[in-house]
């Protein structure tokens, strides 16, 4: 790589550390393209991404940042994976390390609070924004239906009464 290139990429990984909300450091030893390929797909699926970095050139993106305290964990071949949301770059980095014994989870931070390991994959187990928002509109429309079922019961059952009336006075 030359100088210009250098720079160019550490600024890219500078600006994209910026955006995020999380970072995972990985180790991949031994990964082949293919199986590279595929974990990157599946963190563009979830909303995040995942880069093989050089070390120097990481730990040079890092300054300024809030996530510049893991530039201790940066020895070995090393990947970062990053996203905006909270939980997602670890979901799929600890569900893909599960699978896969080449890639191993060795920490990552939460905006400026540093995760190790376990820390990371504790963080995979909690459910996605998504997920959280799904469940918090489910919860508020809960209470609205039950509200309509209890004022439409009412009537519903004054009607049947009617309906039988109706047809026992038809019957004699």
């Amino acid at each position: 790589m030359q100088r210009k290139q250098k720079e160019q990429a550490v600024a890219a990984l500078h600006q994209t550390l910026g955006e995020s909300t999380l970072v995972v450091v990985t180790h991949q030893t031994g990964m082949t393209v293919a199986e590279t390929t595929a974990l990157r797909r599946r963190m563009r699926e979830a909303g995040a991404g995942f880069k093989v970095t050089k070390n120097r050139l990481a730990k040079r993106a890092l300054e300024g940042t809030s996530f510049e305290g893991l530039s201790d964990l940066f020895t070995g071949p090393t990947a970062v994976a990053y996203s905006a949301d909270p939980v997602a770059a670890a979901k799929v980095v600890a569900d893909y390390a599960n699978q896969n014994a080449k890639l191993t989870i060795i920490g990552g931070a939460l905006g400026a609070q540093s995760l190790d390991a376990e820390g990371v994959k504790a963080l995979a187990k909690l459910p996605s924004l998504d997920e959280l928002r799904g469940k918090l509109v489910g919860l508020l429309q809960t209470p609205a239906t039950r509200v309509a079922q209890v004022l439409n019961a009412p009537a519903g059952q004054l009607a049947r009464v009617f309906s039988a009336y109706g047809s026992s006075d038809e019957a004699a």
